[in-house]
């Protein structure tokens, strides 16, 4: 991979608070934030990060990229699921974290409404503060409470979504604020009146289509699968697409659902490959002929998307996942079952050639340069 090259822009100090701890990057998520601290230290930043940690551990990876990293604790108490904020806010509120940046007065980037808890109580009123939107959480919840079946965590999820939109409306003039899509920035200005938002693409460990020509054998779904999103979509899939196919449909991700196995095994085409290797992973998505990606939750962008379009064949997903993403010519739409199957059909009677490499090398390298992107985040800063 390409190095990023040094930036003429002065060295200064950066403050990131992490959701999460970002390293490994083993989940769509965490690919943002690794590899965006990875190009700032790149470019001469010296960053001082700080992270919540819930099961990842402490990850000395991080400190060759770092001057200093800190782990907060997440509290998951009776307390913070009481509260009247959201719980993915009250559950990161550390008086230690906010002790230890306001020691000096260097720029912070709040990665995540999660992170945002010191901004709505008025910490950091005189810093220069960015919010990085991974998505538009309210939006999120509410569509992770359309997608379970599980009644308990559909109306938790319910009561996060009202929580999170009376929170996201009190906090959207306090900072800057940058979106991962162009959808997520016109929902802020639309519904909260953000004024001082922008757009800045996911950074990705991707610099070069790597995509195969030829012909594959088979469709891939890969994801998260303990997710309800992700697991409200395979078997949408194997319902209404695959129940009567007779091309190999594989499923690969992270923790499957007993529900989901059992699914799966209903489908005498379809197989699931449980939390595979890395390796495994790259192998399944290089060989793949169609990467099939139908969304019900259309904020944020879908890193298994880019991962496709880097890496992949074929995609077949819907309109409203990709809108405002700038990637609606490297995709193929539909929106029903029998579109899903006509476009397969079609699709699996033709090679995936050089031509549609260097269409996405043209638009993807345009849009996600981890270098240029890196340098206009500091400059809002």
């Amino acid at each position: 991979m390409q190095q990023i090259k040094q930036s003429t822009i002065q060295p200064i100090h950066l403050h990131i608070v992490c959701l999460d701890v970002p390293y490994p990057p083993d989940y769509g998520g965490v690919f943002d934030l690794f590899y965006k601290i990875k190009a700032l230290h790149q470019l001469g930043v010296k960053i001082h990060l700080h992270c919540f940690e819930y099961g990842r551990g402490e990850q000395p990876e991080l400190n060759q990229y770092c001057e200093e990293v800190n782990y907060y604790k997440r509290n998951k108490s009776l307390k913070g699921i009481l509260s009247r904020l959201p719980y993915i806010v009250s559950s990161r509120i550390s008086s230690q974290l906010i002790k230890n940046i306001l020691k000096d007065n260097y720029p912070v980037l709040l990665e995540g409404i999660h992170c945002t808890y010191c901004l709505y109580n008025g910490d950091f009123k005189n810093r220069k503060v960015l919010v990085r939107l991974h998505n538009v959480e309210f939006e999120y919840y509410h569509q992770l409470a359309l997608s379970t079946k599980h009644l308990f965590k559909k109306n938790w999820f319910a009561i996060e979504s009202k929580l999170l939109k009376s929170y996201e409306n009190k906090i959207a003039e306090k900072a800057k604020f940058v979106t991962v899509n162009e959808k997520d920035k016109l929902t802020y200005e639309n519904i909260f009146s953000a004024k001082d938002i922008n757009f800045l693409p996911v950074f990705l460990p991707f610099d070069e289509v790597g995509s195969l020509t030829g012909k594959g054998t088979f469709c891939l779904y890969h994801g998260n699968l303990s997710v309800a999103e992700n697991e409200k979509a395979i078997v949408w899939l194997l319902e209404n697409v695959f129940n009567d196919s007779e091309i190999d449909f594989t499923i690969a991700g992270k923790n499957p659902t007993k529900f989901l196995r059992n699914q799966v095994s209903k489908n005498k085409k379809a197989r699931l490959v449980e939390n595979p290797s890395d390796g495994k992973m790259r192998e399944l998505i290089k060989n793949a002929h169609i990467h099939l990606l139908p969304s019900f939750n259309t904020t944020g962008i879908k890193i298994k998307l880019l991962n496709a379009l880097f890496n992949g064949r074929f995609i077949i997903t819907n309109a409203a996942s990709i809108d405002g993403t700038g990637l609606e010519t490297l995709c193929k739409i539909a929106e029903d079952s029998i579109d899903y199957k006509n476009t397969i059909r079609q699709l699996m009677q033709v090679s995936f050639e050089q031509e549609e490499i260097n269409k996405r090398n043209e638009i993807l390298k345009r849009e996600y340069d981890n270098n240029k992107n890196a340098t206009q985040l500091m400059k809002w800063l």
